[in-house]
């Protein structure tokens, strides 16, 4: 138990990134006091921190100058600094009582263990969203994967609750499996659609044109993935059973080797997933394929 921990506790945002952002300024809406926006010393860092503890009505610190005197500090820096700026920080407050969190999908609460050590309850608290600069997505039923501490995770629960967020536990082991499910459906998803642009162009469709004549289908497969469900949302040669459709593809995508590797990459995990007719053809194709 954390018996000084207020209702809605005090919290300090330490990064001003795209994260840290969409943080705070979700965390003020959902009527949460950010006490301070904490940045590096850069120039360019203490600007964004600025401009974002104006908005959010609190003060804003380089580390060097942190107050923390925050019942909740809510680290948003990248994965690889989350350690070194709890390490820098860890001498900044007093952090018996404390809540540390911080937010990376890859990494467990385990990087706060500094602070840990020092009295504070530790845990991660990541977000299943994307969040990219000239967008600001709400967290109104974002999923958001908890770990740590129990008296950190419970604290945690509840702030997601409020953000509109929907909380779950993951156990430590399971934290990199989550961050590449994730990585699976945002960042590949967008990789797969710049690939899907370039096959376009083999048949004399431009990048740009083929992302806006892509778009309605894209967007009808996604809305029947989501109520009908994999199965039902597969169409094509695939669902068909068209094996001489799939060969004529793999042979035209030689012009093109990596889209083809993703290609081949993608009808084997449909062949072992997924509704398929004619599947003996359809992996003779694939064991030639591996075989040239």
């Amino acid at each position: 138990m954390l018996p000084t921990m207020a209702r809605k506790p005090a919290i300090a945002i330490v990064g001003p990134g795209r994260l840290g952002s969409a943080l705070a300024r979700g965390l003020s809406r959902a009527g949460y006091t950010i006490s301070e926006v904490v940045s590096r010393n850069s120039p360019a860092s203490r600007r964004q921190a600025a401009a974002l503890a104006k908005s959010v009505h609190a003060p804003s610190s380089p580390t060097v100058n942190a107050h923390l005197d925050a019942e909740l500090i809510w680290f948003c820096v990248p994965d690889r600094e989350i350690a070194a700026a709890a390490y820098d920080l860890a001498g900044a407050a007093s952090w018996k009582g404390k809540i540390a969190i911080h937010s990376s999908g890859a990494l467990a609460s385990d990087e706060l263990r500094v602070l840990r050590l020092r009295g504070a309850a530790v845990a991660s608290v990541h977000p299943l969203m994307t969040f990219v600069r000239g967008s600001a997505p709400s967290l109104k039923g974002v999923p958001f994967a908890l770990e740590g501490d129990a008296a950190a995770v419970r604290i945690g629960r509840k702030i997601v609750r409020r953000l509109g967020g929907e909380p779950f536990t993951l156990r430590k082991q399971d934290k990199v499996a989550y961050h590449a499910w994730g990585m699976f459906a945002s960042p590949l998803l967008v990789a797969l659609l710049t690939t899907t642009e370039q096959v376009a162009k083999l048949a004399g469709i431009s990048a740009s044109e083929a992302r806006k004549k892509m778009l309605p289908i894209v967007r009808q497969t996604i809305a029947n993935y989501a109520s009908l469900g994999p199965e039902k949302a597969l169409t094509g040669p695939l669902v068909r059973g068209d094996a001489e459709i799939v060969s004529k593809h793999i042979r035209m995508l030689k012009r093109m080797p990596e889209a083809k590797a993703v290609y081949a990459a993608l009808v084997r995990s449909a062949l072992l997933h997924l509704p398929a007719r004619n599947r003996r053809e359809l992996e003779k194709i694939l064991k030639r394929l591996a075989r040239s």
